[in-house]
């Protein structure tokens, strides 16, 4: 039905915003790509969502931690975990939703030369007051235990270098 799949720049974009238009895009049958994840957005203080996230990352099966629930680090791996709670994902149509969703952190070489698009409606910019706080996914994600941030940081600046 829909020929190409939208790549997606997240940068400075609101999570639970934005992934809520990407769960309805990805049920009515639309491919999306999400690049720039450690650059997404969250309100509230970092500190706060670094105590949320800690909460999270605590619950596990008190009998065999190995069994799960299973709290990825990746800044991707939480977008993607966040869409999926916004879909029927145990459904049939649920997976097919969710095997048309590739996250990555960066911009990959394959999405790189695509023109990337933003979603308005999940801007910071436009949903937040400018005094009110806001934390940044990959840092909150590198202070819990994701070790990439440096990672991916040195090679989005060899990226912006390269298409300059």
């Amino acid at each position: 039905m829909f020929e190409k799949p939208i790549v997606i720049d997240c940068r400075g974009h609101l999570l639970g915003r934005l992934c809520s238009v990407i769960a309805k895009q990805l049920l009515s049958g639309q491919a999306i790509v999400a690049v720039r994840c450690e650059e997404i957005n969250i309100s509230g203080s970092h500190y706060r969502n670094k105590l949320k996230f800690f909460e999270k990352y605590r619950k596990h099966t008190n009998t065999n931690p190995k069994r799960g629930p299973f709290h990825f680090r990746a800044p991707s791996r939480i977008l993607f975990h966040t869409v999926r709670g916004m879909i029927p994902h145990k459904t049939f149509r649920g997976k097919q939703a969710m095997a048309r969703l590739k996250v990555f952190e960066g911009v990959p070489p394959p999405y790189d030369a695509i023109k990337r698009v933003v979603v308005p409606d999940a801007l910071r910019v436009m949903r937040l007051k400018g005094q009110r706080r806001y934390a940044v996914l990959g840092r909150l994600a590198s202070e819990t235990g994701w070790k990439h941030y440096e990672l991916v940081q040195r090679l989005e600046a060899a990226r912006k270098v390269k298409s300059e």
